[in-house]
Formats: structure tokens, sequence, C-alpha cells
């Protein structure tokens, strides 16, 4: 099984959308973005909701490819700021506080 770093280096978006989802990030925020995706309720640790997020993004993705009616861009935008967030705030909390 892929780590989840090994994972996200392996996903390859076209530039606009990743590009939206790096500016999106910046404000994002936890709480209400990753309820509204993931649904209401307890938030799972950042390493799980990014398999979550992973998960939904794929099907998003063959969606997007396979020219789906049911596609849904700005959901997949929205995915993909929670995804680079995640990832973010995952790195982060691994590395710790910084000393300066």
């Amino acid at each position: 099984m892929q780590d989840i770093h090994s994972l996200l280096a392996t996903l390859h978006r076209p530039r606009l959308m990743m590009r939206a989802a790096r500016i999106g990030a910046e404000t994002y925020k936890r709480e209400s973005h990753l309820s509204r995706l993931l649904g209401y309720g307890m938030l799972p640790r950042h390493a799980q909701a990014l398999m979550r997020l992973v998960d939904m993004e794929s099907e998003l993705e063959r969606q997007r490819t396979g020219s789906d009616g049911a596609y849904a861009m700005l959901r997949h935008i929205d995915v993909l700021i929670a995804i680079v967030a995640e990832a973010r705030l995952l790195r982060a909390a691994h590395d710790g506080p910084q000393r300066i």
C-alpha cells in the first residue's frame, strides 16, 4: 500500500485546476470545508481525511475524463483545495513546531 505522500505525488491534474486548488487552500477553513465535503460530525485526522478525499477526487477525475454528465467541476476544485490544504496540515503536524 502506498503511503499518503507518494500517493499525492502521483496525482497529476490539469495545471489550471491545481493552481486554483493551491490558491483556494490559502483560505481553507478545516471545520467548515471538510464538514461540507465529508459530512458533519467529528472530523477525521488529517491522514484519514486525505484518504477519503483522494477517493472522492479519483471518482471526480473518472467523471471528468469520461465526459460524464454528472461531473461537477466546482466540486472537483473544492475537493482538490481540501486535498492540498490537508496535505499541508499533515506535513506541518509531522514536522512539528519550527524553531527560530
